[in-house]
């Protein structure tokens, strides 16, 4: 059975079983309601009767006669003045009797003339002993609820007869029966009315659930559950409000979040960047950094018949891929090195067989000293103030690099590094991204010469770097280069988009207790900035390894 169905069957039930409950208690006050009303009207009737002047001095008259004025024999008393008074407030009235008798409980008044002058079928006791008396009882007419008032004296005040009111049960009952029907014509109007609103909460059931059934709703918890904690992307998922209601497993890892379903999406902790791809839903994947790891996120407006659901972040970890990314670049970077001393080194050995073919031996033997005394770095003066291989073999790499550019690496006067690198995955890191920087600047500048200079300096454990290009600056329409995605270059074969290296750089030199700042836009030579390109500094804390006295004394 559909849940539709099921909520309306229940919610009819409930609405019958109220009215029932209600109208049973309804149907019990309602007859002693009815019954206490007549009642209390047969009392007002009666007592009306007894206060009548003409009644109270015929009954006190009667009393006062001697024993067998009143019997059925006499008849003055069908055409007596109690019996028209009587007569005439039963007509008046409706009621089913009224009846007068004497101190004797004898009739002086009665709808039945044969019943003149015969004593009462209820006991009258209690009116002619002086008090009122309302009570439902069978007399010689049928059942009826009745009243009873004593009649007094007018001279003495004392009691000398009863009137005795009766209103038919039959009569009660007809007027209870009207006020029932009434009730069950509301009951049934009420019975639609619940109908009525069951169907429309069943639609309204319907239409938040999607249509879904109970065990479609269970199914889909459960898979839910399965996907959405079993994946290895994170998910955030709003409604249309901004409320969280989904954070799985994932993004809580991915994004130091705790799990804030039921709260703004504003008080996760997302960063701004994570925050403006969340709420423009255009499905474009973006780059950004977390913490130390660096993200693709993409979202997506969730939308089912029309309807706006809210929305979906997936966020993919790159952090990995940007790590091989960087060593892949700097296997390539050596490979290019190694390539291009592959054709130096052949050049350099066609000189020397050609020197030898025509038996210059001298010259050769004098070439082959001056090739072993040239370093893999000859080409980069001031190699020497490099102590750590690692920083010489990169540097190596990234000048081969430069010269396929068609730019010049130099080291800058300064240079001066004698200790070993103790993380030189995140040194190369903030280096690399410098340079890489650098390089491309000055290679699309178009300027002449085309130089990027790079200056390191040891400073106790720290580490300082400087690197400044010949390019046309930072374009001030970026104001905030570190800013994640800012970038002047556009390239779709980049998962997420270009602009993420100065943001990388800066966040692992922060890691560090350092820092990666603009020095200088550029754009314009001075005398501060002769390269009239831009200039950065890098400084990363305790990256360096002071008790190490550098590789060439451990050579």
């Amino acid at each position: 059975m559909k849940l539709r169905t099921q909520v309306l069957l229940f919610q009819s039930a409930v609405v019958a079983v109220a009215l029932g409950i209600g109208f049973t208690v309804f149907a019990t006050t309602t007859e002693d309601r009815v019954t206490d009303e007549h009642g209390q009207r047969a009392l007002a009737i009666a007592r009306a009767v007894s206060a009548d002047v003409t009644v109270r001095d015929e009954v006190a008259r009667y009393a006062a006669a001697d024993d067998g004025v009143v019997s059925p024999d006499n008849p003055a008393l069908e055409s007596g003045a109690v019996q028209e008074a009587a007569e005439a407030v039963r007509t008046a009235t409706g009621a089913l009797f009224v009846v007068v008798t004497d101190d004797q409980g004898l009739r002086l008044a009665h709808p039945d003339p044969e019943q003149l002058g015969r004593r009462v079928s209820t006991d009258p006791a209690e009116a002619l002993a002086g008090r009122e008396v309302v009570t439902s009882e069978r007399g010689t007419l049928g059942d009826s609820v009745r009243a009873k008032v004593p009649v007094t004296d007018p001279s003495s005040g004392r009691v000398v007869g009863e009137v005795s009111v009766g209103i038919s049960t039959d009569r009660v009952r007809a007027d209870l029966r009207s006020d029932l029907a009434d009730a069950v014509l509301i009951a049934l109007a009420a019975l639609v009315c619940g109908a009525v609103g069951s169907l429309l909460l069943a639609n309204r059931w319907k239409r938040l659930t999607l249509g879904l059934e109970p065990e479609q709703l269970t199914e889909l918890v459960r898979e839910q559950e399965v996907v959405l904690h079993g994946i290895s992307e994170g998910v955030v998922g709003t409604d249309v409000r901004g409320i969280v209601t989904v954070v799985n497993a994932e993004a809580r890892r991915l994004l130091d979040l705790d799990d804030g379903i039921g709260r703004s999406v504003d008080t996760l902790g997302m960063t701004p960047r994570l925050l403006d791809v969340l709420r423009s839903a255009d499905g474009t994947p973006v780059a950004a950094t977390t913490g130390d790891r660096v993200v693709v996120a993409v979202s997506r407006r969730v939308v089912r018949d029309g309807r706006d659901l809210g929305t979906v972040m997936s966020v993919r970890d790159r952090t990995d891929i940007e790590t091989l990314t960087r060593e892949l670049g700097a296997v390539k970077s050596m490979s290019t090195a190694l390539r291009a001393q592959r054709h130096e080194f052949a050049n350099r050995l066609h000189l020397i067989d050609g020197l030898l073919r025509q038996g210059r031996a001298e010259q050769a033997v004098e070439y082959i000293e001056q090739v072993l005394g040239s370093g893999p770095l000859g080409e980069l003066e001031g190699a020497d103030a490099l102590a750590d291989p690692y920083l010489h073999a990169f540097l190596a790499a990234k000048a081969a690099h430069a010269r396929e550019q068609g730019v010049t690496l130099v080291l800058g006067e300064n240079t001066w590094v004698h200790a070993i690198v103790k993380v030189p995955v995140d040194v190369t890191t903030v280096l690399g991204n410098l340079l890489d920087n650098a390089i491309e600047a000055a290679r699309v500048s178009g300027r002449s010469p085309a130089e990027v200079e790079v200056e390191l300096v040891e400073d106790g454990a720290d580490l300082h770097v400087s690197v400044a290009d010949t390019g046309d600056g930072v374009d001030a329409e970026l104001p905030d280069v570190f800013a994640e995605g800012a970038t002047t270059r556009v390239d779709s074969s980049v998962p997420g988009g270009r602009g993420m290296g100065l943001a990388l750089a800066r966040r692992v030199a922060r890691m560090h207790g350092g820092d990666v700042v603009l020095a200088d836009r550029g754009g314009r030579r001075t005398p501060d900035n002769p390269t009239g390109g831009a200039v950065f500094l890098a400084t990363l804390t305790g990256v360096l390894d002071e008790g190490d006295a550098g590789w060439a004394e451990r050579i």
